[in-house]
């Protein structure tokens, strides 16, 4: 690239805070903006990609299999990747500062929006993440899980909570074959439930299901879907969203013909209800027993109303799945009303409105947890346009004399005593995770403890690929 006199002759240099799908194509944007870069991907735990890990039911590979094609970025000379590194805690973002010319926030979001309703302190009462943080093997999670319920509610029609209902459904021997861990394993053996309910307030039609996630429900021989006939119902705002997306007509196909087939005998029921707003968790003795729903109504325009008629459906737990929600970094702005960064394409943003030079943020963390795994990828085109605009145009200070390379990052942490990993180390433990699993006659076995990933990722007597 020719530099003009409005063209920085230096390398740009760029720290991505987050490691999943929106942090490494971010990186990739960077490496085809036609800018000379080079990007440290700064990541909190100590394995790469984020929500392709730890936020994927273990029995979609399909899904999974998007890390491969976030392995070829990652692969790339101009990246690296420092893991093990809480930025905001094991270093802040003004020591990130002196050492880029600009930090990108990618960090996502895995905690869980509240339900609100009275009874949501109960025990009993969690957010799907949380189970999605067990059952993934996450480091982060519990390594035990209560799975004694009998009867199990799930609130929330999307896939996140098909997602759970699945995996509360499934038999623990089913899963076997994927990649979950032994105390996993061990938990969902335990697993008592033979009713899992899921509740939607509105109707088929604005379920934010995807059709292969709700037909995948009836691929288990151990499940049923139970489908009331009488939930079935469209107004005329849900018959033209119909006709206006192929999605949303074959999902109310589905459903449909959930409604109206035999019952196939399957020993464990997972009943979708629609039109049914939960309203109150109900304890005896400090513990969930049973979630209170009203009955709604369509309104004409796609929303609903209530009808005034209630029903209490006995549960031993409740599990809601009404929307992750990202946490807020150590001195960064952050909305708590929104649960985001505030920002103007990317540029993050100062109570007053105003720009902080060099900050940014890209993917959920910018606009919340909408979209496909896709729909990040034009976020961090537009972030990284308006990040390279920014240094070209001469707005982005360098780093700080001294600190502005590869090795001065190293000699940082270390300094710090921070025991990072790199990407030759996340090479080393796939390798175990993958030995683990070949003795099991499985592609993959994960392990679950922090400082054993540490160990696996920095044991370089372990040869890498």
């Amino acid at each position: 690239m020719t530099n003009t006199p409005e063209t920085p002759a230096r390398t740009l240099r760029v720290a991505v805070v987050g490691s999943g799908p929106a942090g490494v194509y971010t990186a990739d944007a960077l490496l085809k903006s036609g800018q000379d870069v080079s990007v440290d991907i700064i990541e909190r735990l100590p394995a790469p990609f984020g929500l392709i890990r730890y936020g994927v039911a273990p029995d979609h590979p399909r899904i999974k299999g998007i890390i491969k094609s976030l392995h070829r970025v990652m692969d790339k000379p101009e990246i690296r990747l420092l893991g093990n590194i809480d930025v905001g805690n094991d270093v802040s973002v003004d020591e990130l500062a002196q050492h880029y010319d600009a930090v990108v926030f990618a960090t996502g979001a895995v905690g869980d929006r509240d339900l609100n309703i009275p009874g949501s302190e109960l025990k009993g009462h969690y957010g799907a993440g949380e189970f999605v943080g067990f059952y993934d093997s996450s480091p982060e999670f519990s390594r035990d899980w209560d799975l004694s319920a009998e009867s199990v509610a799930v609130v929330g029609v999307g896939n996140v909570g098909l997602d759970v209902a699945r995996m509360l459904a499934k038999t623990a021997d089913e899963l076997k074959v994927t990649e979950i861990s032994d105390n996993v394993y061990e938990g969902l053996a335990q697993n008592a439930a033979k009713d899992v309910h899921v509740f939607g307030r509105r109707g088929p039609a604005q379920a934010k299901f995807t059709p292969m996630e709700l037909k995948e429900l009836d691929h288990s021989p151990t499940i049923e879907v139970v489908v009331n006939p009488e939930d079935i119902d469209y107004d005329a705002a849900s018959e033209e969203e119909r006709r206006s997306s192929k999605i949303v007509d074959q999902v109310c196909t589905i459903i449909e013909n959930y409604a109206i087939r035999e019952p196939k005998g399957a020993p464990h029921k997972l009943h979708l209800h629609f039109f049914e707003n939960p309203v109150e968790l109900i304890g005896e003795e400090g513990r969930v027993v049973a979630i209170r729903t009203e009955r709604t109504e369509l309104d004409g325009n796609g929303n609903v109303v209530g009808t005034g008629k209630f029903t209490d459906w006995p549960v031993g737990a409740v599990y809601r799945a009404v929307g992750y929600r990202s946490d807020a970094i150590d001195s960064v702005p952050f909305s708590d009303q929104t649960h985001t960064i505030p920002n103007e394409g990317g540029r993050v943003l100062r109570e007053d409105d105003s720009a902080i030079t060099g900050l940014y943020a890209t993917g959920w963390i910018r606009r919340g947890p909408v979209g496909l795994i896709g729909n990040t990828k034009g976020d961090a085109n537009e972030v990284v346009g308006n990040l390279v605009k920014d240094f070209q145009g001469g707005v982005l200070p360098a780093p700080a004399e001294g600190k502005g390379d590869n090795d001065a990052v190293i000699s940082f942490l270390e300094d710090k005593g921070i025991e990072y990993t790199t990407w030759e180390g996340w090479y080393r433990l796939d390798a175990h995770e993958r030995e683990l699993g070949e003795a099991e006659g499985r592609e993959r076995k994960k392990v679950v403890e922090w400082a054993d990933m540490v160990k696996h990722s920095n044991d370089e007597a372990r040869v890498t690929v």
